[in-house]
């Protein structure tokens, strides 16, 4: 069983939608005892962080998901939901995240006097995501692929080992990372056409308990 994580902030029809389409049967859960019988999970997520925080707070499933990724089954974080597998965010004041890739999050930042300084923040709309490293996240997946982004903030992840593909923004900037069992995606899979479909189905295939 593949768990949509609900905790009140995410894009979870077309999450779902996209999961079917790629043959899993996904089931919303926002029970923490439910949780422990999934066999991977996935974290969807928009909006502000601090509130996709609450939502799972209020629902007691921080620590549930912690376990859940020390014991080595697959978790997909997307868009906001891979921004909280990371130490902390900056959106709006100083966040605690899940902790489970070492880094943080903060604000695209665009100095006035720099050649990118027309860049609008948010970051919406059709960018490429370029591979930094081999990983079955990524299996079918062109270099150069273009896939659909709306962020405002980005992780600064600690260790580079983590990063499995970079987008540039001004910068470059980790859109895709992955730690053992523990995978994220910055942009949104389910309006990324066939890339995103291809990450989703990579997931639901590939991924397994580490």
């Amino acid at each position: 069983m593949i768990a949509v994580i609900d905790h009140g902030s995410g894009n979870l029809r077309n999450v779902c939608k996209a999961l079917e389409h790629v043959g899993a049967k996904p089931v919303l859960i926002s029970d923490a005892h439910e949780l422990a019988r999934a066999d991977k999970i996935v974290l969807p997520g928009v909006g502000a962080f601090a509130d996709c925080l609450h939502g799972l707070q209020s629902r007691h499933l921080e620590e549930p998901l912690r376990d859940i990724a020390s014991s080595g089954k697959p978790l997909l974080g997307i868009c906001v939901g891979m921004q909280l597998l990371f130490d902390t965010s900056l959106e709006m004041g100083e966040w605690p995240g899940l902790g489970l890739i070492s880094g943080r999050v903060e604000r695209f930042s665009f100095d006035t006097q720099a050649p990118v300084s027309h860049l609008k923040v948010p970051h919406i709309g059709w960018n490429q995501v370029e591979p930094a490293q081999v990983h079955p996240l990524l299996q079918g997946v062109q270099p150069g692929s273009y896939a659909y982004f709306v962020h405002s903030y980005y992780p600064v992840v600690t260790d580079p080992a983590y990063v499995v593909a970079t987008t540039h923004y001004g910068y470059d900037f980790a859109s895709v990372v992955a730690k053992d069992n523990v995978w994220g995606i910055q942009f949104h899979p389910e309006k990324s056409q066939d890339v995103g479909l291809q990450m989703l189905r990579n997931f639901v295939e590939g991924a397994s308990c580490s």
